[in-house]
């Protein structure tokens, strides 16, 4: 298993880097540690990753809450996008700012957004399936770009 994972030094954020369970288990600082996640049918850690798009990574928290949202990353930005449903339809979308993060450029928020409206019946699957029936999620790599 390959771990991803975001540092904050400095109160600056990092790259995201890739390295193996136990280089991370050795070298974690908790003060440092912002985000882990898990590779490509890797999904059993803590903040399953459910889609990659265009540089984008879509994911969950573990100890998440509703409403249904997902996190959305790119490089050292990240948004948080709450999903508001009514009888099973989006009807409208939330931008909030992840603590800790620049939010996504206008630009990548609204390339995110875009992709939620595409693919939002697929998250609110994945979020039942991950935070209701305690199923694992597996991540989809996107290379299709939404309109």
């Amino acid at each position: 298993m390959i771990i991803r994972r975001r540092t904050k030094i400095n109160g600056r954020l990092g790259k995201v880097t890739e390295h193996a369970p136990e280089y991370v288990a050795r070298n974690l600082r908790e003060s440092q540690e912002v985000a882990i996640f898990a590779k490509e049918g890797q999904n059993d850690c803590t903040m399953p990753k459910i889609y990659e798009y265009f540089g984008f990574i879509f994911f969950f928290f573990s100890n998440e809450h509703e409403p249904i949202h997902v996190h959305v990353t790119k490089g050292e930005y990240e948004t948080i996008f709450d999903l508001i449903l009514m009888g099973g339809e989006l009807v409208e979308i939330h931008r909030r700012f992840a603590q800790g993060y620049e939010p996504l450029p206008e630009k990548d928020a609204s390339v995110a957004e875009s992709f939620i409206r595409a693919y939002y019946k697929n998250i609110v699957e994945k979020w039942m399936n991950f935070f209701v029936l305690k199923k694992k999620v597996r991540c989809t790599q996107i290379t299709k770009k939404v309109k």
